[in-house]
């Protein structure tokens, strides 16, 4: 709620508007399904935003109210003001905001907006005593566009696995990516080509929960724009090209404590890992189908959720390989501690994912949940014999079965909340739906004239 007086993190915006000769502001929040929207105003508005908020008509946003509940505002969060490098001119530029969203009949914070559903987790973990820290890998592909400006799925590189020049000819592009998200305040650890043709990776540093959720709804934003620059299209669909490797979303989290000290690292265990990182992880585990509705959000997702490209299928963890849905990474330093759940791919709402994985952890802590132990051989190679006796059981295999696994998990789905749960439930129903009503160009190739 805005108390009509600026913040000292406010007026600092406002001084930064003026120094940038900033004409207009974005002001900008997701849908539940983690779509990026946005409100224009001129810059001039920026106080008032600050101290009053800006309405905006909630009915016209996925998930978001009813017709007759449609007046909403939007609060600006100073910390995540940046200039868009993009949109800078010689005499003007554009900056965003990132904002809450509150319901103006009551004045509280709205539960239908994402970053609450994340901030709601955010709190049951510092009641705790726990911060949240997180760090995505997004992957994307980059395709040529077309005469008229439409995307294709024809890659501009032939390039593979950390390829250089000539084959990877999107260097360039990555370059004045990573330029551009600098310019925004990430700080890159590194970039480089993913398996697949015209896939890349650019890995950002860890944060904490909410700034990480920002992060990745902003990286996207910027892969984009500064892709169509290049007269390419960024894209990421967790599986655009058939038969090659899909875009995952690695998603490294960790506990720290009120003092700052690594709540996961424990240098007597086995692996390095504290009671409270086993019991997090069992609740991973646990509740693995229900997160990966929210994680995995489309038809498209279960085509990289299969064997043989790898993607996690399997639930199980491991110190050593990657076939396991939930990895720990090598640490240098106690403070790196870490797990890492491999099954969220890009495409998802980032805020709501980081929300359900952060209950369903914590719920695991709360229920002393035991730990299976660590499955060290290679899941994809064992048949379904040697995987009922390690008591490995699989992801949902489809979008259907997700929701289903949503429905019947209380933890996650009440992670989600009164308002996103049904709302998202029932979008994902009839996107399923819709899907299985379709009719493909791959059955046309195969039947249509056979029969």
């Amino acid at each position: 709620m805005t108390s009509g007086k600026l913040t000292a993190a406010e007026r600092a915006v406002l001084e930064e508007i003026e120094a940038n000769d900033v004409d207009f502001l974005r002001l900008q929040f997701t849908d539940i399904l983690g779509t990026v929207k946005n409100v224009s105003v001129p810059a001039r508005q920026a106080e008032k935003a600050f101290t009053e908020g800006i309405y905006f008509d909630g009915s016209s946003i996925e998930g978001f109210v009813r017709i007759q509940e449609s007046d909403m505002r939007l609060v600006p969060d100073p910390d995540t003001f940046a200039i868009l490098p993009w949109r800078q001119k010689e005499d003007s530029a554009a900056a965003r905001l990132i904002c809450d969203v509150y319901d103006t009949s009551s004045g509280e914070p709205f539960e239908g907006d994402p970053r609450r559903v994340l901030r709601n987790a955010i709190d049951r973990a510092e009641e705790m005593g726990y911060q949240v820290n997180a760090a995505p890998e997004p992957e994307f592909f980059l395709f040529e566009e077309d005469e008229e400006g439409r995307a294709t799925t024809k890659t501009n590189d032939a390039g593979g696995y950390f390829d250089l020049a000539p084959k990877d000819l999107a260097q360039d592009v990555r370059r004045d990516i990573i330029y551009g998200l600098e310019d925004m305040g990430f700080e890159i650890e590194a970039s480089h080509h993913e398996v697949a043709e015209g896939q890349h990776e650019i890995n950002f540093e860890y944060d904490d929960a909410l700034a990480t959720a920002d992060n990745v709804a902003t990286f996207r934003t910027v892969v984009r724009a500064i892709a169509a620059q290049h007269d390419l299209h960024a894209t990421f669909m967790p599986k655009p090209i058939a038969k090659v490797a899909g875009s995952g979303m690695h998603t490294h989290i960790s506990l720290f404590t009120e003092h700052g000290e690594n709540a996961f690292h424990d240098e007597d265990d086995e692996f390095n890992l504290s009671e409270e990182a086993h019991a997090f992880t069992a609740g991973i585990l646990e509740h693995a189908p229900a997160i990966t509705a929210v994680a995995n959000p489309t038809v498209n997702s279960y085509k990289r959720l299969v064997p043989g490209y790898e993607a996690p299928v399997y639930i199980a963890w491991s110190d050593r390989n990657r076939s396991v849905l939930v990895r720990k990474p090598a640490a240098r330093v106690p403070a790196a501690s870490r797990i890492e759940l491999r099954s969220p791919d890009p495409s998802c709402n980032p805020y709501l994912t980081l929300a359900v994985m952060i209950h369903a952890g914590l719920d695991g802590i709360e229920q002393d949940l035991e730990c299976p132990d660590p499955v060290r051989e290679n899941i994809y190679e064992f048949d379904e014999e040697t995987r009922d006796e390690y008591g490995i059981e699989t992801l949902p295999s489809n979008l259907g079965e997700a929701i289903e696994a949503l429905e019947a998990d209380e933890a996650v789905y009440d992670a989600l909340g009164e308002h996103v749960a049904p709302k998202f439930v029932e979008a994902k129903k009839q996107e399923f739906e819709e899907y299985l009503i379709d009719v493909s160009e791959w059955e046309l190739d195969r039947y249509l004239e056979t029969f």
